[in-house]
């Protein structure tokens, strides 16, 4: 090893390290003792945090410290500590009825911020964190159900769904009348510019309104009614509030009457508990539209 303790640094007066760039000289600065002594601590620090606590990742593990610590385990068991304080306040929901619930400011208090909550990790990826919906997927705000905004039918739809599979699901479903060959291209213009001029929307020029309301009355009446304003036991929509789920201009009106709607409403049962499926209910029905 050189040592470089005699090559003294004619500027600063100090001793270098030997290394030279360009004619500039390292100079041979000790780092502070007392940073010096904080590092070595740390490293102290490391080992014993290694030996205490768990630290290092095993192939099908890790390793688990002296005192056996886990915050997962810490969290577990708080969670347990909330069920049993939740539990009697709980139990209380799941057996009371939606119309006790409502007039219960407490049970009503529950069961809107427990909703709230499940509605927030199950329902907002379709419906948005504030139930106002997107394309496809209906707005709980407004007063527009497709299968009825009573407690009960609320509650009916989140247990069983809409076109779910379950056995007591919503059934229903707008037919692709174009690609089944039931009406020609030209009629389908004709009837989607009736149906707009249901909600009052502007209709092309040349819209023939006695040949659409005939086409109407042929094929649409069964499920939307006389005057478009929907059936709620067969989930069809009102045509004549200005409220479109998938959208109420002239080319997506004419892909639904094409092509069909048979959009999917998840049954709920069995994947929630009855009293957080009433929590959801009684909260949906608070955001605003229920009846």
């Amino acid at each position: 090893m050189t040592d470089h303790s005699s090559d003294i640094d004619s500027v600063s007066g100090k001793s270098t390290t030997g290394h030279e760039w360009d004619g500039i000289k390292e100079l041979n600065t000790p780092l502070p003792r007392w940073w010096v002594i904080t590092f070595y601590l740390t490293i102290v620090w490391a080992i014993g945090y290694w030996v205490v606590y768990p630290a290092w990742p095993l192939i099908s593990s890790n390793t688990t410290g002296m005192f056996g610590y886990s915050s997962r385990a810490d969290v577990a068991v708080e969670l347990a500590n909330l069920e049993k304080i939740r539990g009697d306040k709980m139990a209380a929901l799941g057996t009371a009825s939606l119309a006790d619930i409502e007039k219960d400011p407490a049970l009503l208090a529950l069961a809107r911020a427990k909703g709230k909550t499940v509605f927030g990790d199950n329902c907002a990826p379709c419906h948005g964190s504030g139930g106002a919906g997107a394309k496809g997927y209906p707005n709980l705000n407004d007063d527009d159900w497709l299968w009825g905004g009573t407690l009960d039918q609320i509650m009916q739809t989140i247990q069983f769904g809409a076109r779910s599979g379950h056995a007591k699901t919503h059934e229903g479903q707008m037919l692709a009348f174009g690609k089944d060959g039931v009406l020609k291209p030209d009629e389908i213009v004709t009837v989607a510019n009736y149906v707009r001029s249901l909600s009052g929307l502007s209709t092309r020029n040349g819209f023939d309104a006695a040949k659409g309301e005939k086409i109407f009355a042929e094929n649409c009446v069964a499920c939307h009614g006389d005057g478009g304003k929907g059936n709620q036991e067969m989930g069809a929509p009102n045509l004549t509030d200005k409220i479109w789920l998938y959208g109420s201009d002239e080319a997506t009106l004419i892909e639904t009457i094409s092509q069909g709607r048979a959009g999917v409403m998840p049954a709920w049962e069995g994947r929630l508990d009855p009293a957080t499926i009433k929590a959801m209910a009684v909260y949906v029905h608070s955001l605003g539209g229920g009846k």
